[in-house]
């Protein structure tokens, strides 16, 4: 009994080392390849049974092999020059879908994770690698915004599809105008020259056109004091002629503390100025926009100092029509098509997948993996929330597989294979000896 569990024991040391020696051929094998997990084969004994020690014999139980795929350990990231190369910094992986299930189009994705890819536009503008992964995402609104979407199922998620014959302009809503009105021009010795300016603007259709921003000083009779006030006129240049959207008088202060800012808005004609944001709602030909001159006593606005007119800064948003260049992911998993008119618009947010026991996870082909019950139940997280680390374009991750420790386990592998080996040849042996007890 004893003789015959030795050699079962031999055995199934060498079918544990033959396991193992698999998972360190597979590691090896994939050691060039971006995203692979290593696997790792770990031992434990078994016991049968210790028979009769008072007696002193021992009954070997030989041991057990289990194997696991770490999918939890991270390789280091390279770079690369594709903008929609993309790895994870950190916990969570890419929701990915099979290209041959779009083909099939029976309304059904299987979701895989993954956690590198190197995705780029196929013929039909999927995110795709060259294994025929397609990159999933939350389609954004026409605005930009990402709608609501429930984070326990992959409902919602969608192949992400770019269109590069895109044509996108955006409208002008906001304006900010920061100037400085020479002082000196509302003094009795001024000519009353006007200043003026023009701001263009786009409307709902990316056309061009333009507020014309005139500034009127009010000059007081001979020997008069100045009166620190200007008529602001402003104008729309998408109508014949132009329209007249509104006119304030515009006083500014002359006291020590707060000289030169604006002191008092009053309006003359077109929508009321609010003194608690600085704005004027005007109504253009193109559509509302939001045009803000300061607020009162701020320097950051229109202000009136010294002898010259000097137009510091105009911001706005909105741009002309123009094509798609490009896209990029950002380190959020927002997908940001980029314009030649220099516009940038959000139309997909990839979230990060996260489980319980990513170990767990059911190993597929192409480095992906498939929620399993051993891995618990999935969760989408914004990049860089919660538990999950952020995106990383132009960048892999490379392999997990430390090639120098993997040669010294296939040291360590073989050495033990051999001795196993040597155990069945020395219980044959004794076999033997036994037989011959009868001849």
């Amino acid at each position: 009994m004893t003789i015959s569990s030795a050699l079962n024991a031999g055995v199934a040391g060498l079918a544990a080392n033959a396991s193992r020696l698999s998972t360190i051929s597979d590691n090896i094998a994939n050691s060039a390849t971006y995203g692979y997990k290593r696997a790792y084969t770990e031992f434990d004994s078994l016991v049968i049974g210790s028979g009769n020690a008072g007696g002193g014999r021992y009954v070997a139980g030989g041991v057990t092999v289990t194997s696991q795929r770490l999918v939890s350990e991270r390789g280091a990231l390279t770079s690369s020059t594709n903008a929609t190369d993309i790895a994870i910094r950190g916990r969570g992986m890419l929701p990915v879908t099979l290209s041959s299930a779009i083909v099939n189009d029976n309304g059904t994705l299987p979701m895989r994770l993954s956690t590198t890819g190197s995705f780029r536009p196929d013929d039909e503008g999927y995110l795709r690698s060259a294994a025929g992964l397609v990159l999933m995402g939350w389609p954004a609104d026409s605005d930009g915004s990402i709608p609501t979407f429930s984070r326990d199922t992959s409902v919602g998620l969608e192949p992400i599809q770019i269109n590069a014959n895109q044509i996108s302009g955006a409208p002008t809503t906001k304006i900010s105008l920061a100037a400085n009105l020479p002082a000196t021009s509302t003094e009795d010795t001024s000519a009353g020259d006007p200043e003026e300016l023009s701001i263009e603007y786009f409307d709902n259709l990316g056309k061009s056109a333009r507020i014309s921003v005139n500034f009127t000083p009010n000059v007081p009779a001979v020997g008069a004091v100045a009166t620190n006030e200007w008529t602001l006129t402003l104008t729309d240049s998408a109508t014949a002629g132009g329209t007249v959207v509104g006119q304030y008088t515009l006083q500014f202060d002359d006291s020590r503390t707060s000289g030169g800012t604006l002191l008092n808005v009053a309006t003359v004609t077109g929508p009321t100025y609010d003194p608690a944001t600085g704005i004027i709602p005007l109504t253009v030909a193109g559509g509302p926009i939001d045009f803000n001159i300061g607020e009162y006593g701020s320097p950051d606005g229109l202000t009136q100092l010294s002898d010259a007119f000097v137009p510091s800064s105009i911001n706005k948003n909105g741009s002309p029509a123009g094509n798609m260049q490009s896209v990029e992911v950002d380190e959020n998993g927002y997908v940001i098509a980029l314009f030649d008119t220099g516009i940038t618009r959000t139309i997909y947010q990839v979230p990060l997948v996260d489980v319980p026991n990513p170990n767990g996870l059911t190993a597929m082909d192409q480095q992906t993996y498939a929620i399993a019950p051993d891995s618990g139940s999935f969760f989408l997280w914004d990049a860089g929330d919660g538990p999950t680390g952020d995106i990383v374009a132009f960048a892999r991750e490379e392999s997990t597989t430390d090639v120098a420790a993997e040669l010294t386990s296939l040291i360590q592998t073989q050495r033990a294979y051999s001795s196993n080996a040597k155990v069945i040849q020395t219980v044959d042996e004794m076999l033997q000896e036994t037989t011959n007890i009868k001849r």
